[in-house]
């Protein structure tokens, strides 16, 4: 597996597979094509059925053309690449219109970029260990945490890493709790992150405490859709789960930020394993490899401040991502709204329930994390492209019309 560091990336909204990885997939390609006096770039699949709203033109656009570069994008929504849905091609043409060379390139989920055949873009193995069961007998054999186990495959400077991400997880839920208007698009969708928070100051502990939550990841989630500053976790789109959940129990329970800190290296364990294994793609298997997957590194990340064991830890994740197995990604418009930052939500507190269950258990369980993994690549292939972010299915498909010109 790869460094956790490309897991959770720092950057801006509203997508990580859709903005930030074309994003970066032009300033790769701008680098070695300099001299060149046009650029086409086709998008395929996904990446052309919901690029607009994911504003993934713009994104390559803002890279690519300047007063010596000319950019043209083509949109082929139904043409899918057989490697991945997020296939996307650069050309560079020469001042005589020849072209000079072309690229095809795959945004394969969280901002990272791969080739066909698996050469990942960009990137170093640096664990030697890729499924939760290998990582969890090693952790109990010889009494690591996974946390400590992750230190030693990263190196020391993973927790400088790590205590940057928390800072931009902490900016972004108090920047968006106070930020209030709509977020940008036809859905004139209001914020409510500032509302939950207010309202729920006014209940009782139980109700305030998840109310607080459900304000914290609405928080975080709106800020994404409005192209704020974020941390993908592991995901763009499902930005709001983890630190909700962990600024949440930092607020309430005076964890130290070393503690967060190592519980931030166990969620992005569980990430890892399932990007190695599976994949985070929304376009590839579904809102389930977003937001399914947040919530288990948020129910991990939980585990591991109250004092879980590794088995408990991997019980509180395989439950998190279990139950939203099937979950399709459907974004109305295209954009990462609708029903994306409520999912993000109610995520964050499924995350907390998840832990609450696991250690009242002795960590045993039937259904292991790494078969759910297995099974959710599965049952993500077998869901119809329709509901893997074309916007053309399930909730999406009432509000065609809406979709930006």
């Amino acid at each position: 597996m790869k460094s956790i560091k490309e897991l959770f990336r720092i950057g801006t909204g509203p997508s990580s597979s859709h903005t930030m990885g074309p994003r970066k997939a032009a300033e790769q390609f701008l680098e070695k094509h300099h001299n060149a006096r046009s650029f086409e770039v086709t998008l395929y699949g996904s990446l052309a059925a919901t690029g607009r709203g994911h504003m993934t033109d713009a994104a390559i656009i803002d890279v690519l053309q300047s007063p010596e570069h000319s950019v043209n994008i083509v949109w082929q929504p139904e043409i899918f690449l057989p490697y991945h849905p997020n296939g996307m091609k650069f050309k560079a043409f020469d001042h005589s219109g020849e072209m000079t060379d072309e690229w095809t390139v795959y945004s394969v989920g969280g901002g990272a970029l791969e080739e066909e055949g698996g050469s990942h873009v960009e990137g170093d193995e640096v664990y030697d260990l890729n499924t939760m069961s290998d990582i969890m007998e090693y952790c109990e054999r010889t009494g690591h945490a996974y946390w400590e186990y992750v230190e030693q495959c990263e190196g020391a400077d993973i927790k400088e890493y790590l205590a940057e991400v928390w800072h931009v997880m902490k900016e972004s839920v108090e920047r968006g709790l106070f930020h209030e208007g709509r977020l940008p698009g036809p859905l004139n969708l209001q914020r409510k992150a500032n509302a939950y928070y207010v309202k729920a100051s006014g209940y009782t502990d139980n109700l305030k405490s998840r109310g607080r939550v459900f304000a914290y990841a609405l928080a975080v989630s709106e800020e994404n859709a409005s192209g704020g500053k974020i941390v993908t976790a592991p995901t763009c789109g499902s930005s709001g789960v983890v630190p909700g959940v962990l600024y949440h129990l930092w607020k309430t329970r005076d964890f130290p930020e070393q503690s967060i800190l190592h519980a931030l290296a166990t969620a992005g364990l569980v990430g890892n394993v399932v990007k190695h294994n599976a994949s985070i793609s929304g376009a590839d298997v579904g809102c389930q490899g977003e937001v399914g997957v947040a919530c288990a590194m948020a129910a991990a990340a939980a585990c591991q401040l109250f004092g879980g064991s590794p088995a408990q830890i991997e019980y509180s994740a395989e439950m998190g991502l279990e139950h939203h197995l099937g979950m399709t990604c459907d974004p109305v418009c295209g954009l990462v709204q609708i029903p994306c930052i409520e999912r993000n939500a109610y995520a964050a507190a499924r995350a907390l329930d998840a832990n609450v269950y696991a250690v009242m258990t002795d960590g045993s369980h039937r259904v292991s994390f790494d078969k759910l993994v297995r099974v959710m690549k599965e049952t993500g292939h077998d869901i119809p492209s329709l509901y893997k972010e074309t916007g053309a299915g399930g909730l999406a498909k009432d509000y065609s019309q809406m979709k930006r010109k």
